[in-house]
C-alpha cells in the first residue's frame, strides 16, 4: 500500500507531496513538484505519464481539476489509478479508482489531499487528515505527522519500505529550486529516517542563514571603516 498526501500552505505559498509504502524509491515514481507549477501524486498502479504530463497541463494554466479530469480521460486504465493534484492557487483535485486494491480511498479538504491504497484499515486517510489539520508548525512538519499517523493506523498491509517528502514554492521561481527534497529509498522505519532527514535539511538551512546573515554584518562593518569623517 501507498500513502501520500498532497498539500499547499497559504500562508508560506508552498506545496508538496509526503509518501511511504511498501515498494522500492518511492520517492522516485510517486511525487511530481516544480516550483510555481504544482504538485502531483501518482500511485496505486501508478502511471508515471500523470506526473509529466500534468505539471505540463499546470504550467500553461490549467487548474488542478481541470489537468485531473484530462489526465483520466486520457487512461484506459484509470480505474487502477490513484492520482492527487495540488496547483498554484491552492486548488485540489485527486481521483482514486474503483478497482484500486482495497482498502483504497481519499479524503479531500481545504488546500490538501490524502489518499491510499492497501490499507490494513480504511480510516488510514481520517487519521491522516486529522494529524495535517490538528499540528503546530510549516508544511513539512505537519506533512510528517500525517505520515506518522497512517502508520499509526496501521499503514500499509505489507509493511514498510521507502518514504519521501517533496516541498517547493507555490510562487514563480527557478524549477530546480527545492524546500525539501528528500528520500529514503530502502529502510525498515523509512518515516523515522526521513523524519531525520528533515531535522538535519533544517540544520543545514539555519547554517546557511546564518552565515549570510555574517556576510552581510562584515560588509557593513566594512563599509562604516572605509567611511572617514569629513572635518571640511
Amino acid at each position: 500500500m501507498t500513502y501520500s498526501i498532497a498539500a499547499y500552505d497559504p500562508i508560506h505559498h508552498q506545496f508538496g507531496i509526503a509518501v511511504q509504502s511498501h515498494s522500492l524509491a518511492c520517492g522516485s515514481q510517486v511525487p511530481w513538484v516544480e516550483s510555481g507549477v504544482g504538485a502531483i501524486a501518482t500511485q496505486a498502479r501508478g502511471n508515471a505519464s500523470f506526473g509529466y504530463l500534468g505539471l505540463a497541463m499546470l504550467r500553461v494554466g490549467l487548474s488542478a481539476i481541470q489537468a485531473l479530469d484530462a489526465l483520466v480521460a486520457s487512461d484506459l486504465e484509470a480505474e487502477i489509478r490513484q492520482v492527487a493534484i495540488v496547483d498554484t492557487q491552492g486548488n485540489v483535485a485527486v481521483h482514486t479508482g474503483q478497482k484500486c486494491i482495497p482498502f483504497a480511498n481519499h479524503q479531500i479538504s481545504a488546500h490538501y489531499s490524502v489518499q491510499a491504497n492497501l490499507m490494513e484499515r480504511d480510516t488510514v486517510c481520517a487519521a491522516m487528515a486529522e494529524a495535517f489539520e490538528a499540528t503546530a508548525g510549516d508544511l513539512a512538519e505537519r506533512m510528517m505527522a500525517a505520515l506518522r499517523a497512517a502508520q499509526s493506523e496501521g499503514g500499509d498491509i505489507r509493511g514498510q519500505q521507502s518514504a519521501a517528502l517533496k516541498i517547493v514554492s507555490a510562487q514563480a521561481s527557478r524549477p530546480w529550486d527545492r524546500v525539501f527534497d528528500l528520500r529514503v529509498d530502502d529502510h525498515a522505519q523509512p518515516i523515522e529516517a526521513l523524519q531525520r532527514l528533515v531535522a538535519i535539511a533544517r540544520s543545514s538551512h539555519h547554517q546557511k542563514q546564518a552565515l549570510k546573515l555574517l556576510e552581510i554584518i562584515n560588509s557593513l562593518k566594512l563599509q562604516k571603516n572605509l567611511i572617514k569623517p569629513f572635518n571640511g
